[in-house]
C-alpha cells in the first residue's frame, strides 16, 4: 500500500506553491499552513513534507517557527526541507520537531557533510533529496543543474545505508500532467529495497493508483489537493493510512 504524503511548500509563512520551481509562478492557498497540516492530520494522513522555498532560495533555514509550530500541535511525521546547509541548519530542524529532514544539494556539492551527518543523526532521520532535470540532479532550489546523473549518484547513499530517497521530476513540479512513472520504476529496478517517495506531477487520483500499481512506495503530492483535483476521503478511503 502506497504511502500517502501531502505537502505544504511556504514562503514568507504562508501556503503556495510553485510551478517547476519557478519563484514568479507562486500562488497563495493558504495564509495558515499549520491549519492545514492539522487538517491533514484530521482527514487520517499520519506525515507530511513541509518545504522552506525561503530557505532553499536563501540557502539557508528560514521558516522554522512554521515547523515547530506543526509539530506541536500535531502528531503527524514531519519531514522537512529547503535550506538545510549547514551543522547549525540540521540541528535546528531536528530541535524545532522533525522526525526527518530532506537534504538534497550538500548530499552533491559536500558529500563528506552528508555522510557525517548519517552518522550523527542517523540514516533513518535524513532523506536524501534527489530533483532530476534531464537524468542530471539539480541543486539548490533548482537553479543549478549538477554535473551527477541520477542512479550513480543514489548508489553512494544507498550503499551507505540511506532508505528514504525523494525524487521530484522538475519538468513535471507543479505541472499537474502525471508522474514520471518510468523514471520512478528504473530507481526501483536498480535499488528494490529503496523507500522511494515519487513527487511531481500528480493531478489526480489515477495518478496515485498507477504509482500504487508499480510498486511505488510512497508519494508526495500538493497542487492538485489544493486545487481540488483530488478527494482526499476518496484517496484515504482506498488507500487507508495506518
Amino acid at each position: 500500500m502506497i504511502e500517502l504524503i501531502p505537502a505544504i511548500d511556504i514562503i514568507g509563512g504562508r501556503c503556495v506553491r510553485l510551478t517547476r520551481g519557478d519563484y514568479s509562478t507562486e500562488k497563495v492557498y493558504n495564509e495558515d499552513p499549520v491549519a492545514v497540516a492539522q487538517q491533514m492530520e484530521q482527514l487520517g494522513f499520519r506525515r507530511l513534507h513541509v518545504v522552506d522555498l525561503d530557505g532553499a532560495r536563501d540557502k539557508h533555514v528560514v521558516n522554522i517557527d512554521v515547523l515547530r509550530r506543526i509539530s506541536e500541535t500535531t502528531q503527524l511525521v514531519v519531514d522537512f526541507g529547503g535550506g538545510v546547509k549547514s551543522d547549525e541548519d540540521l540541528a535546528r530542524c531536528f530541535e524545532a520537531g522533525a522526525t526527518m529532514v530532506t537534504v538534497g544539494s550538500i548530499a552533491v556539492s559536500q558529500p563528506e557533510l552528508m555522510l557525517k551527518w548519517m552518522e550523527k543523526y542517523g540514516a533513518e532521520h535524513l532523506v536524501l533529496g534527489a530533483d532530476v532535470r534531464n537524468g542530471m540532479i539539480s541543486i539548490n532550489g533548482w537553479k543549478e543543474d549538477s554535473r551527477q546523473e541520477l542512479i550513480p549518484f543514489l548508489r553512494t547513499y544507498i550503499y551507505k545505508g540511506i532508505a528514504n530517497v525523494l525524487c521530484t521530476d522538475i519538468s513535471r513540479d507543479g505541472m499537474l500532467q502525471g508522474p514520471a512513472i518510468e523514471l520512478y520504476k528504473t530507481i526501483m529496478a536498480h535499488y528494490p529495497d529503496c523507500h522511494l517517495i515519487a513527487s511531481g506531477g500528480v493531478s489526480h487520483i489515477d495518478d496515485i493508483r498507477a504509482l500504487n500499481a508499480a510498486g511505488i512506495p510512497a508519494v508526495v503530492f500538493g497542487k492538485a489537493i489544493y486545487e481540488g483535483r483530488i478527494d482526499l476521503k476518496q484517496l484515504l478511503k482506498e488507500f487507508p493510512q495506518c
